[in-house]
């Protein structure tokens, strides 16, 4: 027989989630301003105050569903990169925008709370930065393993030095998320991620709507214009001294 103490816990979450969930039926009809406790507490047929026990306010009910969002869609963008060829930079690249639109187009709602418009009267805590940040580490790791293993190519134009308050903001950057990479390479990432997000927004919010038919394509030409912006490989173009260090190691074997 289970503890009554790991019964408590069980009842507790499953609780939980279902707070949740009618929290997220509520974000899908009404937005994120909407989502009200007591309507929840109707809807389960829990007493009014019984709800505070859980979530002791709206914010704390948000933030939850932040924190979800933000490590559901880091989940599928790990998973992704995982299941890539670790030297083909530029495939895992592209392997994960795809990863994050799709995730995006399956969670309309979810992506619209955590890159939509801010919600009115809420303040992300701490507690959310962590899993705000997986996906741009995937990103970011990428890049950065690409810098190390001498994977990266120049712009293919000439651009001029980065100014002052730039490198001191690219130097920022670099210190955060992409130790060893140049201070224009990493700048150059942080663009592209922007970008990435941007065409994942402006899809999704329905701004390309008579702009662009067939989204997929062009999607996929601007993954690889990104990439070679940054200074990706092409997918497929993969580094061939670590394929000369493979096969070197399977001789060995």
């Amino acid at each position: 027989m289970p503890s009554s103490t790991g019964l408590r816990a069980r009842v507790r979450a499953k609780l939980i989630a279902e707070i949740k969930d009618q929290a997220r039926r509520q974000l899908a009809d009404e937005g994120a301003p909407g989502i009200s406790l007591r309507a929840i507490t109707r809807s389960m047929g829990m007493a009014s105050s019984a709800i505070y026990r859980y979530f002791p306010s709206r914010d704390d009910l948000l933030t939850a569903l932040i924190i979800d969002a933000y490590d559901s869609l880091g989940e599928a963008t790990e998973a992704t990169d995982a299941a890539c060829r670790r030297d083909d930079f530029g495939a895992r690249w592209t392997a994960v925008g795809h990863a994050i639109r799709g995730w995006a187009q399956a969670h309309p709602h979810e992506y619209g709370l955590v890159y939509g418009s801010p919600v009115p009267g809420y303040r992300a805590p701490q507690d959310t930065i962590g899993p705000a940040s997986r996906v741009t580490l995937v990103l970011a790791g990428i890049v950065t393993e690409a810098s190390a293993s001498g994977a990266l190519s120049p712009p293919p134009y000439p651009l001029p030095p980065l100014s002052t308050p730039a490198t001191a903001e690219a130097r920022r950057l670099v210190e955060a998320a992409f130790p060893g990479v140049a201070d224009e390479t990493a700048l150059r990432a942080v663009v592209a991620w922007t970008q990435l997000f941007g065409m994942v927004t402006f899809e999704l919010f329905g701004h390309l709507e008579g702009v662009i038919a067939d989204r997929s394509p062009v999607f996929e030409r601007a993954l690889l214009e990104m990439g070679v912006f940054v200074g990706l490989p092409l997918p497929g173009a993969v580094n061939t001294a670590t394929i000369e260090q493979e096969d070197s190691e399977r001789y060995l074997i």
